[in-house]
Protein backbone atom coordinates (compact mmCIF):
# COMPACT_ATOMS: atom_id res chain seq x y z
CA UNK A 1 0.00 0.00 0.00
CA UNK A 2 1.44 3.35 -1.01
CA UNK A 3 2.08 6.14 1.46
CA UNK A 4 -0.70 8.27 -0.01
CA UNK A 5 -3.14 5.36 0.16
CA UNK A 6 -2.10 4.67 3.75
CA UNK A 7 -2.81 8.29 4.74
CA UNK A 8 -6.23 8.13 3.09
CA UNK A 9 -7.07 4.87 4.86
CA UNK A 10 -5.99 6.22 8.22
CA UNK A 11 -7.92 9.42 7.54
CA UNK A 12 -11.13 7.48 6.83
CA UNK A 13 -10.58 5.37 9.92
CA UNK A 14 -9.93 8.52 11.95
CA UNK A 15 -13.21 10.07 10.80
CA UNK A 16 -15.13 6.87 11.56
CA UNK A 17 -13.71 6.62 15.07
CA UNK A 18 -14.43 10.29 15.76
CA UNK A 19 -18.03 9.95 14.60
CA UNK A 20 -18.50 6.96 16.91
CA UNK A 21 -17.27 9.05 19.86
CA UNK A 22 -19.61 11.90 18.90
CA UNK A 23 -22.48 9.43 18.66
CA UNK A 24 -21.71 8.09 22.13
CA UNK A 25 -21.72 11.63 23.53
CA UNK A 26 -25.17 12.28 22.02
CA UNK A 27 -26.49 9.18 23.77
CA UNK A 28 -24.84 10.31 27.03
CA UNK A 29 -27.02 13.45 27.04
CA UNK A 30 -30.18 12.38 25.25
CA UNK A 31 -31.04 9.09 26.94
CA UNK A 32 -31.05 10.38 30.54
CA UNK A 33 -33.12 13.35 29.38
CA UNK A 34 -35.69 11.05 27.77
CA UNK A 35 -36.08 9.27 31.11
CA UNK A 36 -36.22 12.53 33.06
CA UNK A 37 -38.78 14.11 30.72
CA UNK A 38 -41.02 11.04 30.86
CA UNK A 39 -40.72 10.14 34.55
CA UNK A 40 -39.12 13.06 36.41
CA UNK A 41 -37.10 10.48 38.37
CA UNK A 42 -33.33 10.63 38.82
CA UNK A 43 -33.50 7.12 40.29
CA UNK A 44 -34.89 5.81 36.98
CA UNK A 45 -32.04 7.60 35.18
CA UNK A 46 -29.54 5.89 37.45
CA UNK A 47 -31.14 2.51 36.85
CA UNK A 48 -30.75 2.99 33.09
CA UNK A 49 -27.09 3.92 33.56
CA UNK A 50 -26.59 0.86 35.77
CA UNK A 51 -28.16 -1.50 33.24
CA UNK A 52 -26.05 -0.08 30.41
CA UNK A 53 -22.89 -0.22 32.53
CA UNK A 54 -23.53 -3.83 33.50
CA UNK A 55 -23.92 -4.80 29.84
CA UNK A 56 -20.63 -3.07 29.04
CA UNK A 57 -18.87 -4.99 31.83
CA UNK A 58 -20.13 -8.34 30.57
CA UNK A 59 -19.22 -7.49 26.97
CA UNK A 60 -15.76 -6.38 28.05
CA UNK A 61 -14.98 -9.84 29.38
CA UNK A 62 -15.71 -11.55 26.06
CA UNK A 63 -14.86 -8.79 23.55
CA UNK A 64 -11.23 -9.84 23.16
CA UNK A 65 -12.19 -13.40 22.27
CA UNK A 66 -14.68 -12.20 19.64
CA UNK A 67 -12.18 -9.74 18.15
CA UNK A 68 -9.54 -12.47 17.85
CA UNK A 69 -11.86 -14.80 15.96
CA UNK A 70 -13.60 -12.51 13.44
CA UNK A 71 -12.46 -10.24 10.62
CA UNK A 72 -11.88 -6.91 12.36
CA UNK A 73 -12.78 -4.63 9.46
CA UNK A 74 -16.12 -6.37 9.04
CA UNK A 75 -16.61 -6.28 12.80
CA UNK A 76 -16.08 -2.51 12.94
CA UNK A 77 -18.63 -1.96 10.16
CA UNK A 78 -21.11 -4.40 11.70
CA UNK A 79 -20.94 -2.81 15.16
CA UNK A 80 -21.61 0.63 13.70
CA UNK A 81 -24.57 -0.65 11.68
CA UNK A 82 -26.04 -2.50 14.66
CA UNK A 83 -25.83 0.62 16.82
CA UNK A 84 -27.42 2.65 14.01
CA UNK A 85 -30.42 0.30 13.95
CA UNK A 86 -30.72 0.14 17.74
CA UNK A 87 -30.67 3.89 18.27
CA UNK A 88 -32.95 4.53 15.27
CA UNK A 89 -35.65 2.49 17.02
CA UNK A 90 -35.96 5.09 19.79
CA UNK A 91 -37.13 8.17 17.81
CA UNK A 92 -39.39 5.92 15.72
CA UNK A 93 -41.03 4.53 18.86
CA UNK A 94 -41.17 7.95 20.55
CA UNK A 95 -43.29 9.27 17.68
CA UNK A 96 -46.17 7.35 19.27
CA UNK A 97 -45.31 8.51 22.79
CA UNK A 98 -42.64 7.75 25.43
CA UNK A 99 -41.58 4.10 25.54
CA UNK A 100 -39.33 3.90 28.59
CA UNK A 101 -39.11 0.13 28.47
CA UNK A 102 -37.42 0.35 25.06
CA UNK A 103 -34.51 2.30 26.55
CA UNK A 104 -33.81 -0.55 28.94
CA UNK A 105 -33.58 -2.88 25.95
CA UNK A 106 -31.67 -0.67 23.51
CA UNK A 107 -29.03 0.83 25.81
CA UNK A 108 -27.61 -2.46 27.19
CA UNK A 109 -27.38 -3.90 23.68
CA UNK A 110 -25.81 -0.70 22.33
CA UNK A 111 -23.32 -0.54 25.20
CA UNK A 112 -22.27 -4.14 24.64
CA UNK A 113 -21.80 -3.55 20.90
CA UNK A 114 -19.98 -0.28 21.63
CA UNK A 115 -17.51 -2.12 23.85
CA UNK A 116 -16.87 -4.56 21.02
CA UNK A 117 -16.20 -1.62 18.66
CA UNK A 118 -13.80 -0.01 21.15
CA UNK A 119 -11.72 -3.16 21.61
CA UNK A 120 -11.64 -3.80 17.87
CA UNK A 121 -10.54 -0.31 16.83
CA UNK A 122 -7.59 -0.41 19.25
CA UNK A 123 -6.34 -3.64 17.67
CA UNK A 124 -6.39 -2.45 14.04
CA UNK A 125 -4.33 0.74 14.32
CA UNK A 126 -1.10 -1.19 13.67
CA UNK A 127 -2.64 -2.43 10.41
CA UNK A 128 -2.97 1.17 9.18
CA UNK A 129 0.36 2.82 9.99
CA UNK A 130 4.02 1.74 10.17
CA UNK A 131 5.36 0.72 13.57
CA UNK A 132 7.38 3.92 13.95
CA UNK A 133 4.18 6.00 13.61
CA UNK A 134 1.99 4.10 16.07
CA UNK A 135 2.51 6.57 18.89
CA UNK A 136 1.72 9.53 16.64
CA UNK A 137 -1.40 7.80 15.27
CA UNK A 138 -2.67 6.89 18.73
CA UNK A 139 -2.02 10.43 19.90
CA UNK A 140 -4.14 11.84 17.08
CA UNK A 141 -6.96 9.41 17.78
CA UNK A 142 -6.97 10.17 21.49
CA UNK A 143 -6.80 13.92 20.96
CA UNK A 144 -9.68 13.82 18.49
CA UNK A 145 -11.73 11.66 20.85
CA UNK A 146 -11.23 14.21 23.62
CA UNK A 147 -12.22 17.07 21.29
CA UNK A 148 -15.30 15.13 20.18
CA UNK A 149 -16.14 14.78 23.85
CA UNK A 150 -16.29 18.59 24.00
CA UNK A 151 -18.22 19.20 20.78
CA UNK A 152 -20.57 16.23 21.08
CA UNK A 153 -22.31 17.14 24.36
CA UNK A 154 -22.62 20.78 23.31
CA UNK A 155 -24.24 19.83 20.00
CA UNK A 156 -26.41 17.25 21.74
CA UNK A 157 -27.66 19.85 24.19
CA UNK A 158 -28.54 22.22 21.35
CA UNK A 159 -30.36 19.52 19.37
CA UNK A 160 -32.29 18.49 22.48
CA UNK A 161 -33.22 22.12 23.22
CA UNK A 162 -34.41 22.77 19.65
CA UNK A 163 -35.91 19.44 18.54
CA UNK A 164 -36.18 17.22 21.62
CA UNK A 165 -34.19 14.36 23.11
CA UNK A 166 -35.63 11.75 20.73
CA UNK A 167 -34.34 13.74 17.75
CA UNK A 168 -30.87 13.81 19.33
CA UNK A 169 -30.94 10.01 19.49
CA UNK A 170 -31.83 10.04 15.78
CA UNK A 171 -28.72 12.13 15.09
CA UNK A 172 -26.77 9.57 17.10
CA UNK A 173 -28.05 6.80 14.82
CA UNK A 174 -27.11 8.79 11.72
CA UNK A 175 -23.56 9.30 13.02
CA UNK A 176 -23.05 5.54 13.17
CA UNK A 177 -24.32 5.17 9.60
CA UNK A 178 -21.72 7.67 8.36
CA UNK A 179 -19.05 5.98 10.48
CA UNK A 180 -19.83 2.61 8.87
CA UNK A 181 -19.63 4.20 5.41
CA UNK A 182 -16.21 5.66 6.20
CA UNK A 183 -14.98 2.34 7.59
CA UNK A 184 -16.04 0.56 4.39
CA UNK A 185 -13.49 2.70 2.51
CA UNK A 186 -10.58 1.66 4.73
CA UNK A 187 -8.05 -0.88 3.51
CA UNK A 188 -5.96 -2.59 6.17
CA UNK A 189 -2.50 -4.08 5.78
CA UNK A 190 -1.82 -7.63 6.98
CA UNK A 191 -4.15 -10.16 8.63
CA UNK A 192 -7.20 -8.84 10.42
CA UNK A 193 -7.57 -11.69 12.85
CA UNK A 194 -5.21 -12.20 15.76
CA UNK A 195 -5.78 -15.93 15.43
CA UNK A 196 -4.84 -15.87 11.72
CA UNK A 197 -1.01 -15.77 11.59
CA UNK A 198 0.99 -14.07 8.90
CA UNK A 199 2.93 -16.22 6.46
CA UNK A 200 5.74 -18.08 8.22
CA UNK A 201 4.30 -17.60 11.70
CA UNK A 202 2.84 -20.28 13.94
CA UNK A 203 -0.74 -19.95 15.09
CA UNK A 204 -0.83 -19.04 18.77
CA UNK A 205 -2.26 -21.57 21.21
CA UNK A 206 -5.87 -20.67 21.94
CA UNK A 207 -7.10 -20.99 25.51
CA UNK A 208 -10.43 -20.25 27.11
CA UNK A 209 -11.39 -16.73 28.09
CA UNK A 210 -11.71 -17.68 31.75
CA UNK A 211 -8.12 -19.02 31.87
CA UNK A 212 -6.88 -15.83 30.20
CA UNK A 213 -8.78 -13.64 32.65
CA UNK A 214 -7.52 -15.71 35.59
CA UNK A 215 -3.90 -15.23 34.48
CA UNK A 216 -4.36 -11.46 34.40
CA UNK A 217 -6.06 -11.43 37.79
CA UNK A 218 -3.27 -13.54 39.25
CA UNK A 219 -0.65 -11.01 38.11
CA UNK A 220 -2.67 -8.17 39.63
CA UNK A 221 -2.86 -10.09 42.89
CA UNK A 222 0.91 -10.57 43.03
CA UNK A 223 1.88 -6.95 42.30
CA UNK A 224 1.45 -4.82 45.44
CA UNK A 225 0.76 -1.50 43.68
CA UNK A 226 -1.53 -2.85 40.95
CA UNK A 227 -3.40 -4.93 43.52
CA UNK A 228 -4.02 -1.89 45.71
CA UNK A 229 -4.95 0.32 42.76
CA UNK A 230 -7.50 -2.23 41.56
CA UNK A 231 -9.20 -2.31 44.95
CA UNK A 232 -9.19 1.47 45.39
CA UNK A 233 -10.42 2.09 41.85
CA UNK A 234 -13.24 -0.42 42.36
CA UNK A 235 -14.54 1.71 45.22
CA UNK A 236 -13.95 4.94 43.27
CA UNK A 237 -15.94 3.64 40.27
CA UNK A 238 -18.76 2.54 42.58
CA UNK A 239 -18.97 6.07 43.95
CA UNK A 240 -18.73 8.02 40.70
CA UNK A 241 -20.37 6.20 37.78
CA UNK A 242 -23.72 7.86 38.51
CA UNK A 243 -22.28 11.39 38.50
CA UNK A 244 -23.46 12.17 34.96
CA UNK A 245 -27.05 11.47 35.97
CA UNK A 246 -26.67 13.61 39.09
CA UNK A 247 -25.32 16.51 37.04
CA UNK A 248 -28.24 16.29 34.60
CA UNK A 249 -30.70 16.17 37.51
CA UNK A 250 -28.97 19.01 39.37
CA UNK A 251 -28.98 21.32 36.34
CA UNK A 252 -32.58 20.50 35.38
CA UNK A 253 -34.26 20.02 38.75
CA UNK A 254 -32.21 21.97 41.30
CA UNK A 255 -31.15 24.89 39.08
CA UNK A 256 -34.23 24.91 36.83
CA UNK A 257 -32.20 25.24 33.63
CA UNK A 258 -33.00 24.00 30.14
CA UNK A 259 -31.57 21.16 28.10
CA UNK A 260 -29.08 23.46 26.38
CA UNK A 261 -27.49 24.19 29.76
CA UNK A 262 -26.98 20.45 30.31
CA UNK A 263 -25.02 20.21 27.06
CA UNK A 264 -22.96 23.26 27.98
CA UNK A 265 -22.02 21.80 31.36
CA UNK A 266 -20.85 18.54 29.82
CA UNK A 267 -18.98 20.32 27.02
CA UNK A 268 -17.06 22.47 29.50
CA UNK A 269 -16.53 19.40 31.65
CA UNK A 270 -15.02 17.57 28.68
CA UNK A 271 -12.51 20.40 28.32
CA UNK A 272 -11.24 19.31 31.71
CA UNK A 273 -10.58 15.87 30.25
CA UNK A 274 -8.58 17.43 27.42
CA UNK A 275 -6.51 19.54 29.82
CA UNK A 276 -5.89 16.55 32.08
CA UNK A 277 -4.81 14.36 29.17
CA UNK A 278 -2.41 17.01 27.85
CA UNK A 279 -0.85 17.75 31.24
CA UNK A 280 -0.62 14.33 32.89
CA UNK A 281 2.90 13.56 31.62
CA UNK A 282 4.23 16.85 32.98
CA UNK A 283 2.42 16.36 36.30
CA UNK A 284 3.79 12.85 36.77
CA UNK A 285 7.34 13.91 35.90
CA UNK A 286 7.16 16.76 38.41
CA UNK A 287 5.40 14.97 41.29
CA UNK A 288 5.98 11.27 40.74
CA UNK A 289 3.35 8.57 40.34
CA UNK A 290 2.04 8.46 43.90
CA UNK A 291 1.50 12.19 44.36
CA UNK A 292 -0.05 12.55 40.88
CA UNK A 293 -2.52 9.68 41.39
CA UNK A 294 -3.41 10.45 44.99
CA UNK A 295 -3.66 14.18 44.32
CA UNK A 296 -5.92 13.54 41.33
CA UNK A 297 -8.27 11.35 43.36
CA UNK A 298 -8.33 13.87 46.25
CA UNK A 299 -9.29 16.73 43.91
CA UNK A 300 -11.95 14.49 42.35
CA UNK A 301 -13.40 14.03 45.82
CA UNK A 302 -13.45 17.76 46.53
CA UNK A 303 -15.12 18.53 43.19
CA UNK A 304 -17.70 15.78 43.62
CA UNK A 305 -18.51 16.86 47.17
CA UNK A 306 -19.23 20.41 45.98
CA UNK A 307 -21.00 19.86 42.65
CA UNK A 308 -24.37 19.00 44.17
CA UNK A 309 -24.40 22.30 46.06
CA UNK A 310 -23.26 24.47 43.14
CA UNK A 311 -25.59 27.43 42.84
CA UNK A 312 -25.35 28.06 39.11
CA UNK A 313 -24.50 26.57 35.74
CA UNK A 314 -21.03 28.15 35.64
CA UNK A 315 -20.05 26.70 39.01
CA UNK A 316 -21.45 23.29 38.08
CA UNK A 317 -19.52 23.30 34.80
CA UNK A 318 -16.27 24.36 36.51
CA UNK A 319 -16.56 21.61 39.14
CA UNK A 320 -17.42 19.06 36.46
CA UNK A 321 -14.34 20.11 34.49
CA UNK A 322 -12.17 19.81 37.61
CA UNK A 323 -13.54 16.35 38.36
CA UNK A 324 -13.11 15.03 34.80
CA UNK A 325 -9.66 16.58 34.43
CA UNK A 326 -8.46 14.89 37.61
CA UNK A 327 -10.06 11.60 36.56
CA UNK A 328 -8.04 11.88 33.34
CA UNK A 329 -4.81 12.46 35.27
CA UNK A 330 -5.35 9.60 37.75
CA UNK A 331 -6.66 7.21 35.10
CA UNK A 332 -3.80 7.86 32.70
CA UNK A 333 -1.24 7.38 35.49
CA UNK A 334 -2.85 4.06 36.42
CA UNK A 335 -3.00 2.83 32.83
CA UNK A 336 0.60 3.85 32.13
CA UNK A 337 1.84 2.06 35.23
CA UNK A 338 0.15 -1.17 34.16
CA UNK A 339 1.84 -0.87 30.77
CA UNK A 340 5.23 -0.21 32.40
CA UNK A 341 5.29 -3.06 34.93
CA UNK A 342 3.33 -5.81 33.12
CA UNK A 343 5.18 -8.30 30.90
CA UNK A 344 4.22 -7.94 27.26
CA UNK A 345 2.69 -11.42 26.99
CA UNK A 346 0.36 -10.66 29.92
CA UNK A 347 -0.57 -7.05 29.17
CA UNK A 348 -3.88 -7.74 27.44
CA UNK A 349 -5.06 -10.15 30.12
CA UNK A 350 -3.96 -7.89 32.96
CA UNK A 351 -5.75 -4.93 31.38
CA UNK A 352 -8.91 -6.99 30.87
CA UNK A 353 -8.82 -8.34 34.43
CA UNK A 354 -8.19 -4.91 35.95
CA UNK A 355 -11.00 -3.29 33.96
CA UNK A 356 -13.49 -6.08 34.69
CA UNK A 357 -12.75 -6.17 38.42
CA UNK A 358 -12.63 -2.44 39.09
CA UNK A 359 -15.73 -1.65 37.02
CA UNK A 360 -17.92 -4.59 38.02
CA UNK A 361 -19.52 -2.88 41.04
CA UNK A 362 -19.92 0.52 39.34
CA UNK A 363 -23.39 -0.08 37.83
CA UNK A 364 -24.77 -0.90 41.30
CA UNK A 365 -23.06 2.24 42.59
CA UNK A 366 -24.82 4.36 39.98
CA UNK A 367 -28.17 2.98 41.07
CA UNK A 368 -27.38 3.60 44.76
CA UNK A 369 -26.08 7.14 44.18
CA UNK A 370 -29.06 8.26 42.13
CA UNK A 371 -31.49 6.60 44.56
CA UNK A 372 -29.86 8.59 47.36
CA UNK A 373 -30.16 11.79 45.34
CA UNK A 374 -33.83 11.08 44.66
CA UNK A 375 -34.61 10.59 48.36
CA UNK A 376 -32.15 12.91 50.11
CA UNK A 377 -31.15 15.47 47.46
CA UNK A 378 -28.20 15.84 45.14
CA UNK A 379 -26.23 18.01 47.57
CA UNK A 380 -26.24 15.33 50.26
CA UNK A 381 -25.53 12.47 47.84
CA UNK A 382 -22.59 14.31 46.24
CA UNK A 383 -21.18 15.32 49.65
CA UNK A 384 -21.14 11.74 50.91
CA UNK A 385 -19.70 10.32 47.66
CA UNK A 386 -17.05 13.05 47.47
CA UNK A 387 -16.05 12.52 51.10
CA UNK A 388 -15.60 8.81 50.42
CA UNK A 389 -13.35 9.65 47.43
CA UNK A 390 -11.23 11.79 49.73
CA UNK A 391 -11.02 8.82 52.09
CA UNK A 392 -9.70 6.71 49.18
CA UNK A 393 -6.89 9.23 48.69
CA UNK A 394 -6.05 9.16 52.41
CA UNK A 395 -5.98 5.35 52.47
CA UNK A 396 -3.70 5.34 49.40
CA UNK A 397 -1.14 7.31 51.41
CA UNK A 398 -0.80 4.25 53.67
CA UNK A 399 -0.11 1.85 50.77
CA UNK A 400 2.65 1.27 48.19
CA UNK A 401 0.65 3.48 45.78
CA UNK A 402 2.33 6.50 47.41
CA UNK A 403 5.68 5.55 45.83
CA UNK A 404 6.90 8.15 43.29
CA UNK A 405 8.19 5.41 40.96
CA UNK A 406 6.58 2.00 41.61
CA UNK A 407 8.46 -0.96 40.15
Amino acid sequence: MGEGGGRKDFGAFWVAQTLSVVGDSFALIALPLLVLHATGSVARMGLLTAVGGAASVVAGVFAGVVVDRLDRRKLLIATDLVRMVLYALIPLAWAAGPQIWLLYVVLPLAEAVGMLFSVTYVTVVRSLVPADRLTQANGRLNATAAAAGVVGPLCAGLVVAWFGAAAAVGVDAASFAVSAACMSLVRFRGPLRAGKPAEGEEAPERVGVWRELAAGAAFLGRHPVLRTLTVLLSVFSFLTLGLNDLIVYHVKHDLGQGDGAVGTVFAIGALGTVVGALSVAMIRRALGFGAAWIGGVALCGLALAAVGSAGGVAATAALTALFLGCVSVAGTCSMSLRQEVTPEHLLGRVTSAHWTIHYSAAPAGAAVLTWAAQHYGTAWACLVAGSCCLLIAVLALLTPVRSPAPA
